[in-house]
């Protein structure tokens, strides 16, 4: 699989159909997601599943999303990068990204990515 298969996102619109709600329970693991989660139909990762995505910036549970990919969360132990998606123009640190997602990433060793990889 293409290593830019996630960072080919970075700078992009992109819809992410949201699977795991604010609020949601993890099907597997016990903890509640505190942000959207969903994943870019039509695409592939490596572990066979459509990409999956991070939403920042929306308060509330949703189902469907268009934003800005900002950033790619690449953990260098598993092979399923996240997309970062936020509202068109809203900035987020790194420090800011992390502190948001530590819910799951806290479980993976992972860098934020912010270009394109070539």
């Amino acid at each position: 699989m293409d290593q830019n298969y996630a960072t080919k996102f970075i700078g992009e619109s992109v819809t992410v159909s949201i699977d795991r709600p604010i609020g949601s329970k993890h099907p597997k693991f016990n903890f509640t997601y505190p942000i959207n989660y969903g994943e870019i139909l039509g695409t592939l990762a490596p572990d066979g599943e459509a990409v999956d995505a991070y939403v920042l910036g929306v308060s509330g549970p949703i189902e469907e999303f268009t934003g800005e990919c900002i950033a790619v969360i690449h953990r260098t132990n598993d092979n399923d990068d996240k997309l970062v998606v936020v509202p068109k123009g809203k900035l987020y640190t790194d420090s800011d990204i992390m502190a948001l997602v530590t819910f799951q990433e806290q479980f993976f060793e992972s860098v934020i990515i912010r270009e394109k990889l070539h």
